[in-house]
């Protein structure tokens, strides 16, 4: 059932579109198989690598099968960490764009009142990780009767994370009748069990792993003494010169080190571990997307989470203790179609961790040497160039299809008795507007938003500014947010 293109899915044209937007044209392995099967509403166990194209292979389906006009939420995901909560529902929103889906996130370290204010609103879809879905459950902010579709993402991930007693606990709240899909890097019995507990005779996918770990990547291994590491690591992004490239460390300790040290040497440079505030991670990873700067040194936190077409350039600073960690580290390159590069810097103590993932991986990783002083003294006036100018991010799919797109903020809400419908009736009247030029809607006690699509946002603006909401004058600006 392979499908060569997303114009051969019976999806409809408001996805279509997006999905031609942000460039989606050829389906991957795991979405070609998924797509047909989750658009007919069948249980799937699918197990696919990090960086495989899983989450568009279950979002398209869902954004398609909701219905816009129901309040309640309709799909739940839940996933292991709020870095990946927070791209999920990036992506559900770009490919629900023109289909006005709205999609929230919630996870810890994030006020409560605020995402309760959220649900409150309309909301078709919530990503979450299962820690806070469950304390919005228990506080009934959160209503599952009308939840047709439970994804739940790094099912593995979940397991190491202990959260399978909250998953459950999730799951025993939810309607019977519904569709689940679960998706997964590896399957081990946990999960399984999991899946036969509470699935109805789930279809079982399996995506060769070999296939995204080598073709789109080449893979490096160079041996190096512990106290050389930073000398070699500063060697290797001269010689290769990455547009941009991610550092991974096994601890925050090191993270710091050896961010510390590239910060001195004048490079563009983030950090990014669990020792930082989640306002901070968040800040840093939007930073690394929009191209604020070349290098981010983490830990495995930012494995998983961080979608960015272009990352050049993977360096394991550490060899990954647990062999999953390199699949999904390198896994950060090679992605939408591009060619990337990842590097493992090995110590002579390290030598069965790396045994162990190319057993994992099935091929066994080429070693090469460390660049020599010519060929270093020979790529610095390159390097210093790059290193001065900054970062041209061409492909950041979330800029892409908002480009045409405008918020703007009305000083009115809930308590001036003002409904989306309001809104939809006046803006959809002004000449050279229709009910389609009208994006996501958010009403608020006091204040609302509006999404104005395709370009017409400055038309609406000015047109707004001398007409009334329900007979009242409101002001209107440009969002912040």
């Amino acid at each position: 059932m392979n499908k060569t293109s997303f114009e051969d899915y019976h999806v409809s044209e408001e996805i279509k579109r997006a999905l031609a937007v942000l460039k989606y044209k050829t389906p991957t392995e795991v979405q070609s198989k998924v797509i047909p099967l989750a658009l007919e509403k069948q249980d799937l166990i699918v197990k696919s690598q990090t960086g495989s194209g899983k989450t568009a292979a279950f979002s398209i389906p869902v954004c398609e099968m909701l219905e816009w006009e129901e309040k309640r939420p309709q799909a739940l995901i839940l996933t292991p960490t709020r870095e990946l909560a927070a791209q999920v529902r990036e992506d559900i929103t770009n490919i629900g764009r023109f289909k006005r889906i709205k999609a929230v996130a919630v996870y810890g370290k994030e006020p409560f009142t605020k995402q309760k204010v959220e649900l409150e609103q309309k909301t078709h879809v919530v990503v979450g990780t299962p820690g806070r879905v469950l304390d919005h459950l228990d506080r009934e902010t959160l209503v599952t009767d009308q939840i047709k579709y439970l994804i739940i993402d790094e099912a593995d991930e979940m397991l190491n994370r202990g959260f399978i007693d909250e998953v459950e606990a999730i799951i025993s709240q939810l309607p019977q009748n519904r569709v689940t899909m679960v998706f997964s890097a590896t399957l081990p019995k946990d999960v399984e069990n999991l899946c036969h507990t509470y699935m109805k005779d789930p279809i079982q996918i399996e995506i060769e792993s070999t296939g995204v770990t080598a073709d789109a990547i080449d893979h490096y291994l160079i041996e190096v003494k512990e106290a050389e590491k930073m000398s070699l690591l500063k060697d290797v992004t001269v010689v290769e010169n990455p547009d941009s490239c991610l550092i991974f460390c096994r601890t925050k300790e090191n993270v710091d080190a050896v961010f510390s040290e590239l910060e001195q040497a004048n490079y563009s440079c983030e950090r990014l571990h669990g020792g930082l505030e989640q306002e901070d991670r968040f800040a840093v990873m939007e930073g690394f997307k929009t191209g604020n700067f070349r290098y981010l040194v983490a830990t495995d936190v930012a494995a998983r989470g961080i979608d960015i077409d272009n990352v050049t350039l993977v360096i394991n600073y550490d060899v990954p203790m647990e062999k999953e960690s390199y699949v999904h580290r390198t896994g950060r390159t090679g992605r939408a179609g591009n060619k990337g590069k990842a590097i493992t810097f090995s110590t002579p103590f390290e030598g069965k961790f790396v045994k162990g993932i190319e057993n994992y991986i099935g091929f066994e990783i080429p070693t090469t040497e460390a660049p020599t002083q010519q060929e270093v003294l020979s790529g610095k006036a390159k390097f210093e160039e790059k290193l001065n100018s900054r970062r041209v991010v061409r492909n950041n799919k979330t800029a892409r299809i908002n480009q045409d797109i405008l918020k703007l903020h009305f000083s009115g809400g809930k308590k001036k008795k003002i409904r989306a419908v309001d809104f939809v009736g006046t803006i959809a009247k002004i000449p050279g507007v229709t009910v389609e030029d009208i994006g996501i809607i958010t009403i608020m006690d006091n204040m609302s938003y509006v999404d104005i699509l395709n370009g017409k946002g400055s038309l609406v603006l000015q047109a707004m500014e001398n007409a009334t909401v329900k007979g009242k004058k409101l002001k209107v600006s440009k969002a912040i947010k």
